[in-house]
């Protein structure tokens, strides 16, 4: 590995795996690959770093001191809500609604499963507790905030040994007032406790949505900012020159420094950062519109990007506990290599959503585990190949595979070892294709109009069978695919989002209130720009409306393309409406309820760079592979990653052996690489 500096670097921690992408400044992009630690996340990190400082044949130190920028994408927030290891947290509401966290919305996510329990409350009753004091929902003062109603939770907070407080009064969204002066108080008696205000986490309408979003912030804080802040420390000894920055739900960076106080913004930082490769990726592929599946070793992560655009949420819903901020919108499901298969009580084959992780891994790493995953059935089904694996990261020993898998399921089922491998693989794909049909058809988008993106480790395994039953006629297989969202973080833009309440009717809204309400935003967005470097001409700020029809409860984005004008609002509006809804409400009254303002830092972009001509490439083994139901086993040709390059064009079935993945094109399927040395798949008829 032979860098020309200054490089930027990325690291995506994942279940399984820790991937390092580094991008020197002559454009060179090499990658690094290690199991990660998740006992502790950041030796995975430094692991990374140590193993890419051996490639490049240099000292730690002289690698973080030619870096000129380092981006993190971290699971620690999720992985703290998921398994249930967060801080001990106290809750202050208004008096009479101190029960709004464990009411909810007093709604089911899925209307037709009546057993299934909520999540236990983060926070229980006898430490949520009451404070007298009104606003009204102008943000009025009816009755000041009790002091006394402060300082004796306070008192109960130290008796119970709570870690973070959460606020959440009435109407903050309006005045924030009220929570400045509890919290303000509250700090007198708690002895530099974290306290985290509803109002700046969540300013939204939703007393439910802000409460826990604040109470979230709390339960995560105390775990994700002392890990954030050690490594950042420890980086900054390595000789990284500048902080790290963090990749968060919306999408974009921010420094370690700026997300202390909102660790809450990092639930779905490793895979929101998948966006900037779809940028990229646009770039070679010659097309705006993906549905990607990047599959790790844990889950799979599908995301939709439509004319170039990805959809942008602002309430998300992580272990069932919801959080109101701006996150891309991505659906997971536990569908990856290391997903664990096998047969319930009723005599029926599962895969999913329970995983191995990264310790001790699919049965087949030798690590202990005895029951069987979809890495354990690629590998009897020949599409893997037996020995080392990932660069030399992992073994992959196809005995203790089909053991696995013989035990666990063909036996119980009475079916050949060969059999139940393959009914483990279409019963992955078809958890796969529900969750693409999800993000896609009921979203209102044709997913046959998408190329689907097949990223990850495991994702180009079963990229073009997805794509087959999917209907999409292409499937697109990023050659680093296995460090995917390591490459977006390094074309992932700075960005911070802000947002303001406001009601008015579009048609009637006072023009001159709306613009002093977005210069307000933009004062306090330049302000946190200037503090991340990235001020003045360097930042672009999007102006956006949160809009719905009169008596609807839920509201749509528009952005404002070119100033505020409201016929034009109104059309894109009603074409949003109608791709989600199927219908509108002509000439009906359409009401603004918030106004969101996107400050935007743009980083250095990637480039593509083309790889060099090759001759026509030779397989360099034949092995049998299970295609698929009709095919069954095919003597199917190998070829390594390295041979192939631009132009070159192959006919299906074949394997691709690449350093951070595996690529399997079917019968039928045509596999060319294209300019930037990525495989476009032309995918044949089912």
């Amino acid at each position: 590995m032979q860098l020309q500096a200054p490089w930027r670097i990325g690291v995506d921690v994942g279940g399984t795996f820790t991937d390092l992408v580094l991008a020197d400044a002559a454009g060179a992009v090499h990658v690094t690959k290690v199991p990660s630690t998740p006992a502790d996340p950041a030796e995975g990190v430094v692991n990374a770093l140590g193993a890419a400082a051996k490639q490049a044949g240099m000292a730690l130190p002289e690698l973080m001191a030619g870096t000129s920028l380092m981006i993190h994408g971290s699971t620690v927030a999720t992985n703290t809500l998921l398994e249930g290891k967060g801080a001990k947290v106290g809750m202050l509401t208004t008096a009479g609604f101190r029960d709004s966290l464990e009411i909810r919305r007093g709604i089911r996510e899925d209307q037709w499963d009546h057993r299934a329990p909520f999540p236990p409350v983060l926070v229980p009753r006898y430490l949520r507790l009451p404070v007298t004091g009104r606003l009204d929902r102008n943000g009025n003062e009816l009755e000041p905030v009790s002091g006394r109603d402060v300082e004796a939770a306070a008192a109960v907070f130290k008796d119970e040994g709570v870690e973070a407080v959460a606020l959440c009064l009435l109407h903050s969204y309006a005045d924030p007032k009220h929570e400045v002066a509890a919290a303000s108080a509250l700090r007198q008696h708690m002895n530099g406790l974290p306290i985290t205000l509803s109002s700046d986490v969540a300013p939204v309408i939703g007393e439910y949505e802000r409460g826990s979003t604040a109470v979230l912030n709390a339960y995560v804080g105390p775990r994700v900012v002392p890990y954030l802040a050690g490594l950042n420390r420890k980086l900054r000894q390595l000789g990284l020159r500048h902080s790290l920055l963090l990749v968060q739900s919306n999408g974009g960076a921010v420094s370690v420094d700026h997300v202390q106080d909102r660790p809450v913004q990092l639930l779905l930082s490793g895979p929101a950062a998948g966006v900037g490769a779809l940028n990229y990726y646009r770039q070679t592929a010659g097309t705006d519109d993906f549905v990607s599946m990047e599959i790790g070793g844990t889950s799979c992560d599908v995301a939709l990007m439509s004319k170039g655009d990805v959809a942008v949420t602002d309430q998300i819903l992580v272990g069932g506990y919801h959080a109101a901020i701006p996150a891309i919108e991505i659906h997971t499901v536990g569908a990856g290599g290391g997903t664990i298969a096998g047969v319930d009580g009723a005599g029926m084959l599962f895969a999913g959503p329970r995983g191995a992780g990264a310790v001790p891994g699919p049965a087949c790493y030798g690590r202990g585990n005895a029951e069987p995953t979809v890495t354990d059935a690629q590998l009897v089904l020949g599409r893997l190949r037996p020995g080392p694996y990932a660069g030399g990261a992992v073994n992959l020993d196809d005995g203790l595979a089909r053991e696995a898998i013989e035990t666990k399921v063909a036996r119980p089922l009475g079916l050949t070892i060969e059999r139940a491998a393959a009914g483990i693989i279409r019963l992955l794909e078809q958890n796969l294709l529900h969750a693409v049909e999800r993000m896609s058809i009921e979203r209102g988008y044709d997913p046959r109009r998408f190329t689907l993106v097949a990223a990850g480790g495991a994702g180009p395994m079963h990229g073009a069978a997805v794509a087959r039953a999917l209907g999409s006629r292409r499937c697109y297989v990023p050659r680093l695919a296995g460090a995917f969202c390591a490459l977006g973080m390094l074309n992932t833009d700075v960005r911070q989002d802000f947002l303001r309440v406001h009601f008015a009717d579009l048609d009637r809204a006072d023009r001159s209130a709306l613009e002093d309400r977005f210069a307000a935003l933009e004062r306090e967005a330049g302000a946190a720009m200037d503090a991340e470097g990235f001020g003045g001409e360097r930042a672009r700020l999007v102006r956006s409306l949160d809009l719905r029809y009169l008596g609807q409860q839920y509201a749509i984005r528009i952005e404002l393309a070119s100033g505020f004008e409201p016929m034009a609002i109104r059309r894109r509006f009603e074409e949003e409406h109608d791709r989600m809804f199927g219908h509108i409400q002509p000439q009906g009254t359409i009401e603004v309820t918030a106004l969101r303002l996107a400050a935007i830092g743009a980083v250095e972009r990637l480039r593509p760079a083309a790889p060099p001509a090759a001759p026509p490439p030779r397989p360099v083994a034949r092995r049998p592979v299970w295609q698929d139901e009709a095919s069954g086993w095919v003597e199917t040709p190998v070829f390594a990653g390295a041979d192939l390059a631009p132009s070159h064009r192959l006919a299906g079935p074949l394997v691709v052996e690449e350093l951070t993945t595996t690529v399997l094109a079917g019968p039928g399927d045509t596999l060319a690489v294209d300019a930037s040395g990525n495989f476009d798949i032309a995918v044949g008829a089912a």
